[in-house]
């Protein structure tokens, strides 16, 4: 799965045939006909009221990949707690899934991205890096 780069269409066209979606049952969900239901699968990007229906739907966190690459690409900026303005929710640190460190041990193993590549791009601290490599690490 390629984090950087999501095309929602494709990934919902994908996921629905894996799970033999049939087609009058997404169109009777998604209140929309066959012609509607084609033109989602070309979508890029689309309304997050659609894919929460899409996610209950098809019974998948869509939402997850885009938090992925927000984790990847986008990492969050520290914020002063002490702050008074901040009315979001404010996270201790990134919590990374079994998903995300399978991409980057996938990324090393492929040769794609050296572990300093890796750690300069995604902003992953050396240490957590190496215990994942020592962990996960298929050859091991």
């Amino acid at each position: 799965m390629n984090f950087k780069d999501i095309h929602i269409g494709l990934i919902l066209q994908q996921t629905a045939k894996e799970c033999n979606l049939d087609t009058e049952r997404a169109c009777k969900f998604l209140d929309c006909d066959i012609k509607e239901l084609e033109n989602m699968y070309k979508e890029k990007c689309m309304n997050t009221d659609l894919l929460i229906r899409w996610s209950k739907l098809l019974k998948y966190d869509f939402f997850r990949l885009y938090s992925h690459h927000l984790i990847l690409y986008a990492p969050a900026a520290r914020f002063d707690k002490a702050s008074p303005s901040a009315t979001l929710p404010h996270f201790r640190k990134n919590l990374y899934t079994m998903e995300i460190i399978d991409f980057i041990i996938e990324l090393i193993e492929t040769g794609q991205k050296t572990e300093l590549q890796i750690r300069n791009e995604y902003n992953i601290p050396k240490t957590t890096l190496i215990k994942w490599i020592k962990k996960y690490r298929r050859d091991n």
